[in-house]
């Protein structure tokens, strides 16, 4: 697990943090291509981290696709700032989240057909609520992942967006993204009752900090110019509580 977030936090990293120019964060994306490239031929990769995942994947037989798609994910976010439609929305959330959820139902052998899509619903919900928080920080580098279609249906601006104003339709808009959000997580809920032990503890540990996260947006009506949702200790003890009774 160590490993895996290793990989995807360098990854993001190269996409997200720094000053670097767009070409030289995809030659960095790149360089990590190489080095799975490397263990998909069964050849010794060139740095620590990749020679320690190789023998990771090698020992608890992960799938390459997930790594690669996570890569593919912070790439498009060094050229794609809007996006037209929530299809497309659902492409990223696809390859930027799903894959870890996949990762880990691998890592526990527990990935069925079934139990696959169930952590797809979830990340994707997860990927979702997260940019729900992050409006106001990602518009500072200029990128805006609630759907064009959406903003132009309830008549919401970028320019509003840049403003950080919440008036007008903005709170109706928020709400329809939260509902989609929701709904979305809720049906990967079984997950966490499906699956045993630790690990079914923690997807229903995720499942219930997400859900306390959209209710925070909801009572903020969706204000998160002016409130971005943390969870605190309360809501940490009230998640720990829901996931021990599985609630």
């Amino acid at each position: 697990i160590a490993l895996i977030y290793a990989f995807a936090r360098q990854a993001d990293d190269f996409a997200n943090e720094g000053d670097l120019l767009p070409e030289h964060r995809i030659a960095l994306l790149d360089g990590f291509k190489e080095e799975l490239d490397r263990i998909q031929r069964n050849v010794k990769p060139n740095t620590e981290l990749f020679i320690a995942l190789q023998i990771a994947i090698e020992k608890h037989r992960l799938p390459t696709q997930p790594f690669y798609d996570l890569l593919d994910a912070f790439s498009q976010d060094v050229i794609k700032t809007r996006y037209q439609d929530f299809g497309e929305v659902m492409s990223y959330c696809r390859r930027s989240a799903n894959p870890v959820g996949r990762l880990m139902l691998s890592l526990y052998q527990a990935d069925t057909p079934q139990n696959v899509g169930m952590a797809d619903a979830i990340c994707s919900a997860l990927q979702l609520i997260n940019f729900l928080q992050d409006i106001a920080i990602d518009i500072q580098k200029n990128r805006i992942y609630l759907p064009q279609a959406d903003l132009e249906k309830y008549k919401v601006t970028e320019a509003q967006i840049i403003r950080g104003d919440a008036s007008g339709t903005w709170g109706l808009m928020m709400e329809f993204q939260i509902n989609r959000a929701r709904k979305l997580l809720q049906s990967g809920a079984p997950l966490g009752l499906t699956l045993p032990g630790r690990i079914g503890f923690e997807m229903r540990m995720i499942i219930a900090g997400g859900e306390r996260v959209l209710k925070k947006l909801h009572q903020a009506h969706g204000n998160v110019f002016e409130f971005r949702p943390q969870l605190g200790k309360k809501d940490w003890l009230y998640i720990a509580y829901r996931a021990f009774s599985k609630k």
